[in-house]
């Protein structure tokens, strides 16, 4: 494969080659159950990909979305301190990798470590990272680690815990979120953006911040989320695009999908969180935009920019649902 490849290419492409032959059938079994334990509300003591079937089924159902939700908090976290660079990357309960692949995107050369308790995925996932030619994904190591109660995972530049959370039982939750608080100088933690991945997403960011990290994204500052919980609850979006195998595997028509997610990254270092961030979709009106903002200073605020504004109206017309605002060009 053509090293040169966007990673997100190259990973659409490793799937399609290591997946092609995968009965439809047998993957449409496989997803259904899939979808049943990923939307269900009780914690598992076993993995849930238990055999290669299942391993294939959820790389083609869930790989290039958790991998795009990934990349999107990557992306925020260079926002927040663009001279960093991880030299090592530790991946907690990062199965196929997808989170593994955002880092060789985000960053050249990161060593990467996946724990994982489920052999058929990690298996997969050394498969995949050796059919993308990305040299820091074929260098990646493979351990199996029973996540929750396993060692302290080794010190590492940027621990990553995504789609894990919600899989584990409170205790162990918190297990792994104090592990990696003790092992990263950066955490990032994502889950789904439904209310009770936004709860859990929140009970991680008071636990990083009780272990001495600091808020970089999404929040643009420490302290207590200003949203009443049960109210609403704070989520993003990622648009995924589908591969021939993705739309076969979900039974869809679509070109695309959007991912909704909910994250938090900390630091141990000093970085510079957005003044304030795009909590909704941007409302695109005649001569006007109105911005939903989570704002360091003010809490929860409505912004409305008009053309008056000049450049700011046009940055506004082109801002995106979880961007910081205002754009660090416009200061």
């Amino acid at each position: 494969m053509n090293a040169s490849l966007p990673t997100a290419e190259a990973l659409r492409a490793a799937l399609a080659a290591l997946l092609d032959g995968l009965p439809p059938t047998q993957a449409a079994q496989a997803v259904d159950r899939l979808i049943a334990s990923y939307r269900g509300t009780t914690p598992t003591d076993a993995p849930i990909l238990r055999n290669r079937s299942d391993v294939a089924a959820y790389a083609a159902y869930r790989m290039p979305a958790t991998f795009e939700a990934v990349r999107s908090c990557l992306a925020a976290l260079r926002e927040a301190a663009p001279d960093w660079v991880p030299a090592t990357h530790t991946d907690i309960g990062g199965g196929t990798g997808a989170a593994s692949w955002a880092v060789a995107g985000a960053w050249d050369g990161p060593r990467t470590t996946v724990l994982d308790w489920s052999e058929p995925a990690l298996a997969l996932g050394r498969e995949l990272a050796e059919a993308s030619g990305i040299p820091g994904l074929r260098e990646a190591a493979w351990e199996r680690a029973r996540i929750g109660v396993s060692p302290a995972p080794a010190p590492a530049d940027l621990v990553t815990v995504s789609y894990v959370l919600k899989e584990l039982t409170p205790a162990d939750r918190a297990a792994v979120v104090d592990a990696a608080a003790s092992a990263a100088q950066a955490v990032v933690i994502v889950e789904p953006g439904t209310p009770d991945g936004y709860d859990r997403v929140i009970e991680a960011r008071d636990r990083l911040i009780a272990a001495g990290l600091s808020v970089a994204a999404p929040c643009p500052h420490d302290e207590a989320c200003p949203i009443e919980r049960g109210t609403d609850w704070c989520h993003f979006s990622a648009r995924v695009s589908r591969s021939s195998l993705h739309r076969q595997v979900k039974g869809g028509s679509l070109s695309h999908e959007d991912e909704k997610f909910s994250y938090v990254v900390a630091t141990r270092f000093a970085t510079a969180p957005a003044t304030a961030r795009v909590t909704r979709r941007p409302q695109i009106r005649k001569g006007q935009v109105l911005l939903e903002l989570c704002t360091r200073d003010e809490g929860l605020r409505r912004a409305t920019v008009t053309k008056r504004h000049g450049a700011l109206y046009r940055a506004a017309r082109d801002t995106a649902w979880g961007d910081p605002w205002p754009p660090p060009e416009e200061g």
